[in-house]
């Protein structure tokens, strides 16, 4: 489907998913805090385009390494200038140590094939989406602050549909873009187009609808639910360790090899996280 549409058609079936549960048992587009999920959203899940634009530059593994790991360490910092949010010294090591795991696990060998300006851009591409998807993390913890500030008991589910719209309106605008200049750069035959059309859908669809579910519904859902009692460079710390369940996907859709490296970073991420929680719930 091209990059920028499957982003687009996963976030429009996330949002109808997300948007009846939010207008039937949620506070649907009600709140104080509307604005700055919204703007949220608009970082954060726009920020997404980078990432999709990365993955075939420099595979899942590495655009999830540097997008993950960066997105952890700058959370951290940004809602520390920002907030004054600080972590302990158990959390840090704990946090470091799950980064470690993750780099360790994820950091790409032989296996990476790639030119050096696609190196180059995919690299970029990657810092891009972990600084959009840190500052959209600091956005939602200051919108659940508002939302407590105006006494509103905003739902997990709501707040993930919330962010959603503003990350929709982004991918709705690259979607006009890319087929603007498709149009401007060949003309096919209208046949011909939808005929390609269908075979397109045909084939992507599952793969559209299992990831807005499972991702941009389910998982963000749990995601903003973090954020919502816990500081950001705690919660991405966590979230950096989704990443090591891409190692079986990666060897079966890109012929990725499992090796002893990535079994031994998944082991350390995972002891950092036992750590990072037992620290947390000890403070």
């Amino acid at each position: 489907m091209g990059a920028t549409e499957a982003n687009f058609w996963r976030l429009v079936g996330a949002a109808l998913l997300l948007g009846l549960w939010a207008h039937l048992f949620g506070q649907g587009l009600g709140g104080a805090s509307l604005p700055i999920f919204l703007l949220s959203g608009i970082i954060g899940v726009g920020g997404d385009i980078f990432l999709f634009q990365s993955f075939p530059r420099l595979g899942s593994r590495l655009t999830i390494l540097i997008t993950q790991c960066g997105a952890a360490l700058s959370g951290a910092v940004i809602e520390w200038l920002w907030q004054g949010a600080r972590l302990t010294g158990s959390q840090i090591a704990a946090c470091a140590t799950i980064l470690t795991g993750v780099a360790l696990a994820l950091a790409p060998g032989r296996h990476l094939n790639a030119t050096r300006q696609s190196l180059t851009t995919g690299i970029v591409l990657s810092i891009l989406a972990a600084l959009a998807n840190a500052v959209g993390a600091v956005l939602s913890r200051v919108a659940y602050a508002v939302a407590r500030q105006a006494q509103e008991n905003i739902t997990p589910a709501t707040a993930a549909y919330q962010r959603l719209l503003g990350g929709l309106v982004v991918a709705a605008i690259c979607v006009l873009a890319v087929r603007w200049h498709r149009s401007r750069s060949q003309v096919a035959p209208a046949q011909s187009d939808g005929a390609s059309s269908r075979q397109k859908w045909r084939a992507a669809w599952p793969w559209v609808l299992a990831n807005a579910i499972a991702g941009q519904t389910l998982g963000v859902t749990c995601y903003l639910w973090a954020l919502k009692t816990t500081p950001t460079g705690l919660v991405l710390a966590i979230v950096s360790t989704t990443p090591l369940v891409v190692i079986p996907f990666s060897k079966a859709v890109e012929g990725e090899k499992t090796t002893r490296r990535s079994i031994l970073g998944g082991v350390i991420a995972v002891v950092g996280a036992v750590v990072l929680v037992t620290a947390t719930a000890g403070k």
